[in-house]
């Protein structure tokens, strides 16, 4: 199943998201591009809807928006309505369930001046769904967080894991071709402050290309989420190490290595079986 894509087959791909709601969207989108790695499309559906929520979420989330909000979530458990109330709520106003729960108890815990409660209580209220003092309200929010895969406390420790999973997966593989190097904790205890997550004792090359160092990330990469990685770190590797890899585990789209002006890190979906040891031309 394909895991890189050309840029046409990328804006096709997040034109078709744009039309869906945000529940089920892998699903939908999977039958429209049936030839993609599922966990590619669930990759790119995770990210895309990052990436909308970070543009409306302040004008979901103002005082009067919030408010009828609340109304209507205590109107339908007045009137009885069946579970999945605020999952409703969320297809309905365009906020994923897990965001559109946590304004929900943001207004449920305001204070007398009406001002938010305490952000440490509400992410404990999130973590912990059974300390809500409203039952309806505490069962709503639990829905939602099992619903949503890109927000709330649930979602964040799947990708934590999911990252920490491909670094140790990287790790073994490297292993098991004989390569020799010190992992990001090593790299800490000897002082160094941004660390690739593989920095490689002896060089190897791939395709021609000498590399020092890898970097692992458990995701997809299209040119937004590439240019704030070479911004924050992959330059800093570069110019630290020099020439290293990427690998974004779900794919990417194809061309990125042309915006790196001239500094060589190479992209790529898996670890390359072709690499040359240096000890191979001794």
């Amino acid at each position: 199943m394909a895991r890189v894509l050309n840029q046409t087959t990328y804006n096709s791909l997040l034109d078709s998201l744009c039309k869906l709601p945000f529940r089920n969207r892998v699903q939908s989108i999977q039958k429209l591009f049936p030839e993609l790695s599922v966990d590619t499309l669930k990759c790119v559906v995770a990210q895309e809807c990052q990436k909308r929520m970070k543009g409306s979420h302040g004008r979901l989330t103002t005082s009067e928006t919030v408010e009828a909000m609340y109304k209507k979530f205590t109107n339908s458990i007045l009137m009885n309505e069946e579970p999945g109330i605020l999952l409703r709520l969320s297809d309905e106003v365009g906020l994923t369930p897990a965001l559109l729960a946590r304004s929900i108890i943001e207004r449920h815990y305001q204070r007398d001046d009406k001002s938010k409660p305490a952000k440490l209580l509400v992410s404990t209220l999130m973590k912990n769904t059974a300390l809500i003092d409203d039952r309806d309200l505490a069962f709503e929010t639990y829905l939602c967080l099992l619903e949503d895969d890109e927000y709330g406390p649930i979602a964040e420790a799947t990708k934590q894991s999911r990252g920490y999973e491909y670094e140790i997966y990287l790790r073994m593989e490297l292993e098991n071709c004989k390569v020799s190097f010190l992992h990001e904790d090593h790299l800490r205890i000897k002082g160094y402050d941004k660390t690739p997550d593989i920095k490689l004792e002896i060089p190897v090359a791939i395709d021609g290309q000498v590399i020092n160092w890898i970097e692992s990330k458990a995701l997809f990469g299209d040119e937004e989420v590439h240019r704030g990685y070479l911004k924050d770190q992959l330059y800093s590797y570069w110019n630290r190490f020099g020439p290293g890899l990427v690998i974004y585990w779900f794919g990417y789209v194809e061309d990125l290595e042309k915006i790196h002006q001239n500094r060589i890190i190479l992209i790529r979906d898996t670890l390359p079986r072709n690499m040359v040891l240096m000890d191979q031309h001794l």
